[in-house]
């Protein structure tokens, strides 16, 4: 009936009514295979759900490349870069996060341009931020501060409202710690238009040293120091301000007082830890032993954060403050010594919660640096 070439043709036609027709995975089929992957090769996973296992793995490619399951129009130029070779930019990135992207290129060679490796590294959020500010921390006061948040862990709300903590802080008047925002074009023209500009004084400016304390919900005094801070200037001062509060707390009803202060080689010297072990035993109180390097653990960096804000947000005049060195240091005195005792219990009551979290980041970090 049909001659050698109708057969042979007949025979092509067939093969093509049999071959399945490319058809695009139903969002439900990719749910399954993501589900199944963590569990299953992709030749099991195509057996369970009747699909091709090459079709498992194109798309488990995709879905790893991507993270979404959505489709790509396979339209203008083919990627540069492999998925391999994505792979191991963002290996590299991860491995040496201070290195410059021009580096990156250099060292990874895989033939792409810096602003194509830039597009890879934000198709996985990987962008270049500002390194943040934190104490650099030997391994022995990894370990110091890992056993002390080990042995906190389990403290109650009631046992650190016995806390009293301490500290100094420098205050500067130039030093506003609110960021100028400022909406703008990212062009020079921009930036530095005046209106875009936080200007700086042409003065000086000066700088005052303050000490202060609180306990639960309640501020201690404040107390403004002049001159360096030695173990006997330091001395002086707790005796002079921390011991009298102690006596009124006592006298308040206030029990088991702990007092906190950091290793500062004036606080931590010989003279001045007999001084304070021979106080603890006439006034009541014990000595909390201190972490090295853990100012994220004191609440009371957090309050010295809250004050510096609001003298400025109070005075916005602080930063450009005209005289000599003496004069502004008065009017600061002046202006911190009204933050400070406005300062409300509520403040001081969410630094207080804030401790099981502060432990819990040392915990989870083994130790490193936290957030706070």
């Amino acid at each position: 009936m049909f001659g050698q070439h109708g057969q042979r043709a007949l025979g092509t036609l067939f093969s093509m009514l049999r071959r399945p027709q490319r058809t695009e995975l139903s969002e439900f089929q990719k749910g399954q295979i993501v589900a199944l992957s963590d569990r299953y090769s992709h030749r099991e996973i195509g057996r369970q759900l009747r699909i091709p296992h090459s079709t498992v793995s194109a798309f488990l490619n995709r879905y790893a490349d991507r993270e979404n399951h959505d489709n790509l129009h396979h339209t203008g130029r083919p990627r540069k870069t492999t998925l391999s070779d994505d792979h191991y930019l963002i290996r590299s990135a991860e491995s040496d996060t201070g290195q410059p992207l021009a580096q990156l290129r250099l060292d990874t060679n895989i033939g792409a341009s810096e602003q194509t490796i830039r597009r890879r590294l934000r198709e996985t959020n990987i962008k270049k931020y500002k390194a943040v500010n934190r104490p650099l921390l030997t391994k022995k006061q990894i370990a110091a501060r890992l056993k002390w948040a080990r042995e906190h862990r389990n403290w109650s709300l009631e046992q650190w409202r016995r806390v009293l903590w301490s500290d100094e802080t420098m205050v500067k008047n130039q030093n506003d710690p609110r960021p100028k925002l400022v909406f703008r074009r990212p062009n020079k023209r921009e930036k530095y238009d005046p209106k875009n500009v936080q200007p700086k004084s042409g003065y000086g400016g000066a700088s005052q040293m303050v000490w202060g304390c609180f306990i639960g919900d309640k501020l201690g005094p404040i107390l403004f120091v002049d001159t360096s801070i030695t173990k006997e200037v330091y001395i002086g001062m707790l005796a002079d301000s921390l011991l009298p509060f102690i006596d009124i707390l006592h006298a308040d009803g206030q029990e088991n007082i702990i007092f906190q202060q950091d290793n500062a080689t004036p606080h931590s010297s010989p003279v001045t830890r007999k001084w304070l072990e021979d106080e603890a035993k006439k006034h009541g109180f014990s000595i909390m032993q201190w972490p090295p390097n853990s100012p994220d653990l004191n609440p009371i960096e957090h309050l010295w954060s809250h004050l510096k804000r609001e003298l400025h947000r109070r005075y916005p005049d602080t930063w450009q403050l005209k005289g000599s060195p003496e004069t502004i240091r008065c009017i600061l005195k002046e202006r911190i010594h009204k933050i400070w005792w406005d300062i409300g219990p509520e403040v001081l009551k969410r630094l207080i919660e804030s401790m099981p979290d502060r432990v819990r980041a040392v915990l989870d970090a083994r130790g490193n640096v936290t957030e706070y």
